[in-house]
């Protein structure tokens, strides 16, 4: 068993006094996710730090974060950094904000787009939409894209084959082709 992996089940038995510890080990893998997240999430006034620092409130928050292993603790954190991406573009997008006008330059009056083709929004729809479908596949799309596992790595998590995960993954990403288009 690893460092991080027994920290985390001695958290899950209550002892708090390890989660700084815990934190600190962890840290550098978390800011890499949450680089992950934001780089995939188009231009955005949000940093590393900040998705990090809110994604740990949310998982620190829960009193009783009981997960298996290392794997499984960074597919969840990597699932919480999403939801705050999420959660910081509906915010953003708000009526009281603008909703989805045009944002226009103080220089000029060219209208710059929030968001490229598809928003992180319209992604979040689809997402919801394939979890409906196939939920598998979503988590699938989950820990291979957001969390940065390998196939590999799913196949375990998900106690299935690695063909099951290949086939998954190629079935997500044609619903959410056709979803999007």
């Amino acid at each position: 068993m690893g460092e991080v992996t027994a920290l985390l089940n001695r958290v899950a038995t209550g002892d708090g006094a390890v989660r700084d510890q815990l934190y600190r080990l962890i840290y550098p893998e978390l800011m890499r996710l949450a680089r992950g997240h934001l780089s995939r999430s188009g231009t955005l006034s949000l940093d590393a730090s900040a998705v990090l620092h809110d994604a740990y409130l949310r998982l620190t928050d829960k009193q009783n974060l009981s997960v298996a292993n290392r794997r499984m603790f960074y597919a969840y954190a990597s699932r919480v950094m999403h939801s705050v991406i999420v959660d910081y573009v509906r915010e953003s997008r708000a009526q009281k904000r603008g909703g989805d006008c045009p944002a226009v330059t103080l220089n000029s009056d060219v209208h710059d787009p929030l968001f490229t083709e598809h928003s992180l929004t319209d992604v979040e729809r689809g997402l919801q939409a394939l979890a409906s479908a196939d939920e598998r596949a979503y988590r699938v799309v989950e820990m291979r894209y957001f969390a940065g596992l390998t196939e590999e790595d799913v196949a375990e998590m998900l106690e299935v084959s690695l063909a099951t995960v290949r086939r998954d993954w190629r079935k997500a990403r044609a619903f959410l082709f056709d979803f999007l288009r």
